[in-house]
């Protein structure tokens, strides 16, 4: 049973970093397509590829988040949602997902959600890998914001950069 823990979470690292790999091709085939001012088909079909990255990413994550739950459950050992770094890994999911759907809808401007989604996919990558130590969860989620807006400023102007100077 402890290969298959192993194994879920390889699978959970796995799919952070493929998210963490397109959210940063994503954002680099966007400042592409506004050197020219609009999106042409390639790089739509380009963009849409990396969608499927992303929903694929996604779906690895939380089906070994799921797979570890119900081991532990059989296992009887603690249950993952009595730890903190559970409900960040929660939290940052479902933020995700929510901003990806708003962005869908355009109910969100795209500069803004891309990099609230771009940082999260961040914050679960170093989640998942054991590399973000927690104090508690108000203190993680309140870094998240803090780190959030200061990589939207830094985002939003290497995007003027990158559209006013071609």
């Amino acid at each position: 049973m402890a290969a298959l823990a192993i194994l879920l979470a390889m699978g959970q690292l796995l799919g952070a970093l493929i998210g963490v790999g397109s959210a940063v091709w994503g954002e680099l085939a966007y400042m592409r397509a506004l050197r020219d001012g609009h999106i042409d088909k390639g790089e739509k079909a380009h963009i849409k590829s990396i969608g499927r990255g992303l929903r694929f990413g996604m779906t690895l994550l939380l089906l070994s988040s799921l797979g570890l739950v119900v081991s532990a459950y059989i296992l009887q050992t603690t249950p993952p949602a009595l730890t903190e770094s559970y409900w960040l890994l929660v939290f940052l999911s479902t933020l995700i997902i929510g901003v990806s759907w708003a962005l869908s809808r355009a109910v969100v401007p795209f500069a803004e959600g891309s990099i609230i989604a771009f940082s999260a996919w961040w914050f679960l990558f170093y989640l998942v890998s054991g590399q973000l130590t927690l104090e508690n969860i108000g203190a993680a989620i309140s870094f998240y914001i803090i780190a959030t807006v200061l990589l939207m400023v830094i985002v939003k102007g290497a995007r003027s950069l990158g559209s006013t100077t071609r």
